[in-house]
């Protein structure tokens, strides 16, 4: 039984564990590099630890400092949050190793889903739909352009493993594509250590929609309804709803089956996101697992009730799942809208203190954010600001309390995508839900 979690993260992914271990009576030890002594995380959790100095590298990557932490601590378990090591199976088996449960999937199923091409594989098999594509590895890029000219342009070259739209580029002619894989290439070897790319077809005008996932360790699994991830900047989401627009209940189904088809796959365990692309013609096609919690989770909770990090906790004590797909229940609609520091057009980071933050408030309404006065928003902090969350009856509603709530919401000191967003909530066709995966482009330089 856990008693003691360490939590291997910070922002307001460490504050979010930090309420749910304590609502489940468990004691939280958070751990701080010298830059986040102050910071919330640090000094809401029973504990705090610091690791090092401000470079991640340092501090929240240091496998051994933060193995060092637990022990000195005497925390008995792990939380990775998101981003950082939340999908590294190196950590997972240092933690399994030294005796400390992880709460997330386990070893095997962070690597056989950490390699998209081996993912893609294992789904397929289990009559999960991909899109045609070129799995293997390839070394020879004028080898990798034969094969891409017979899967047919325009491809995305994406890499093989890690995340957050390192490597991927859109290639719509031939011409362009030794370029684009050499540069891609290029860009994996250095943010991954692992050059291995794979190319698929590009699903022009298609949305993004995921399903959450939960499964237990005696081999039950069940999803929780899909999120609409559509719009996004550099393959990144800023806007994300529950339950998707426009889906029928045949093809939830459909999509939710295929989702557990997939975690089945590798025999899933905990927490985790199936993604897929459905096209124009209700066609969708697997994407990728995401191994971990997601930063859009707080959509999935606002629909179903149920706290994700809590069904972590317990799935990583051994407890069955308390409830069966039978049993799901949406209500409502909710929409998440994560404020980032950065330029509202070109999307560049953007640095500074904050001088003034008002958080907005209101029935319905969710402030997921580790925000103070007086941050400085550096290279080594987390761009990720602040994730305003409307729950409603409906859609129309939910946005309109978004469009509120935004509204409200000061931040200065900083640039912010927070007009960026106001835009979006107006446009007529966000509204109608008229929106494929190039919506975003009318707002960019």
């Amino acid at each position: 039984m856990i008693r003691k979690v360490l939590i291997a993260t910070r922002g307001e992914i460490a504050l979010r564990i930090i309420r749910s271990c304590r609502e489940m009576g468990i004691r939280t030890v958070a751990v701080c590099s010298t830059a986040d002594r102050d910071a919330l995380h640090s000094r809401l959790a029973d504990e705090s630890v610091c690791v090092g100095p401000p470079p991640i590298a340092e501090s929240y990557l240091n496998i051994p400092r933060l193995l060092g932490a637990a022990e000195t601590s005497g925390a008995d378990a792990i939380h990775p949050g998101y981003g950082l090591l939340a999908e590294s199976a190196a950590f997972a088996e240092v933690c399994h190793n030294c005796g400390i449960t992880f709460i997330g999937p386990t070893i095997r199923n962070l690597r056989l889903m950490g390699n998209k091409g081996k993912a893609r594989e294992l789904v397929s098999r289990a009559g999960v739909p991909v899109l045609p594509g070129i799995p293997r590895k390839i070394s020879d890029p004028r080898e990798a352009l034969r094969a891409a000219q017979g899967v047919g342009f325009p491809v995305l070259i994406k890499a093989a493993s890690g995340v957050g739209g390192r490597g991927l580029r859109l290639v719509q002619d031939p011409s362009r594509f030794l370029e684009a894989y050499e540069a891609a290439r290029n860009e994996v070897r250095a943010a991954f250590g692992d050059e291995h790319l794979i190319v698929e077809r590009y699903c022009a005008d298609a949305r993004h929609v995921e399903f959450q996932i939960l499964a237990d360790t005696q081999g039950n699994v069940i999803h929780l309804g899909e999120r609409d991830c559509t719009i996004q900047r550099r393959y990144e989401k800023i806007l994300e709803e529950a339950p998707a627009r426009g889906m029928n209940p045949a093809l939830r189904d459909e999509m939710g089956e295929a989702a557990i088809k997939a975690a089945s796959a590798v025999n899933y365990v905990n927490a985790g996101t199936v993604e897929f692309l459905l096209d124009a013609k209700s066609r969708f096609f697997f994407i990728e697992m995401s191994a971990r919690i997601q930063a859009e989770h707080p959509v999935t909770e606002a629909v179903t009730g149920l706290d994700v990090v809590r069904e972590q906790i317990r799935l990583a004590n051994d407890e069955p799942l308390k409830m069966h797909q039978e049993d799901l229940r949406i209500r409502g609609a909710a929409v998440e809208c994560r404020i980032y520091a950065e330029h509202p057009v070109t999307f560049e980071r953007s640095y500074g203190t904050v001088t003034r933050y008002h958080p907005p408030g209101g029935s319905g309404v969710r402030v997921e954010s580790a925000l103070q006065v007086g941050d400085s928003i550096t290279a080594d902090s987390d761009p990720l600001l602040a994730k305003v969350i409307t729950h409603a009856e409906a859609r129309p509603a939910a946005i309109a309390k978004m469009r509120v709530a935004l509204r409200e919401m000061i931040l200065d000191g900083v640039q912010s995508n927070l007009d960026l967003h106001r835009q979006v909530l107006a446009d007529p066709d966000f509204v109608e839900g008229r929106v494929t995966g190039e919506f975003l482009r009318r707002f960019s330089a």
